[in-house]
């Protein structure tokens, strides 16, 4: 199969090209996502696993009625930890991060990776993370088989670079953690997430 050639090849090329392997790896896990046809190419895999992504995280986040979107653990454990609709704004603005970075548009400013202070709303938190998650789709669209490697800006350091391959994993692994992180916080208000029933 195409692609695992690929990925063996990047494998073996690691050390000349600076090609991260644990990216290599998350690319080789993927592939059981082809399905039997085998024939989906990088662009379509992450598209889907993004897509999976997409379907809890929204889902979660219109779980939580709108009262609800301040809420965060209480105790000294927590006392810095984000609000709901912190984690929700900060999925949105890090999937911007590699999406301009995929797309070779201009850097965000970053200090703190929180997203526009002004997104405070429910509606306008939901809204803003519908928007990330398309602009990430638009990103995914640059990749292709033969592209994996080409070196980009880095998403979260100017003056650094990085590979498509590693932005692209970054949509999924980070995406992933704060789900985990937003689920808890759901089912700390006594609420289920969608298809967890």
């Amino acid at each position: 199969m195409k692609i695992i050639r690929l990925v063996r090849s990047m494998l073996r090329a690691e050390r000349l090209s600076g090609f991260s392997r644990p990216a290599a790896m998350f690319l080789l896990g993927a592939l059981p996502m082809l399905g039997a046809t085998g024939s989906e190419n990088a662009r379509q895999i992450f598209d889907k696993q993004l897509s999976a992504i997409e379907h809890e995280v929204m889902g979660t986040v219109e779980t939580m009625p709108s009262n609800r979107f301040d809420f965060a653990p209480r105790g000294t454990a927590f006392k810095t930890v984000r609000t709901f609709g912190v984690q929700a704004r900060h999925i949105a603005f890090c999937l911007n991060e590699v999406a301009v970075a995929l797309l070779g548009e201009p850097i965000l400013p970053h200090p703190d990776q929180e997203g526009p202070r002004n997104i405070t709303s429910r509606d306008d938190i939901v809204n803003y993370l519908k928007d990330a998650f398309a602009h990430a789709h638009r990103a995914l669209g640059t990749l292709t088989d033969e592209n994996l490697r080409e070196q980009i800006a880095d998403p979260y350091v100017e003056n650094l670079k990085t590979t498509r391959l590693d932005a692209a994993t970054i949509f999924l692994s980070h995406t992933w953690d704060h789900y985990g992180q937003i689920v808890e916080y759901l089912r700390m208000n006594g609420l289920v997430p969608p298809g967890h029933q």
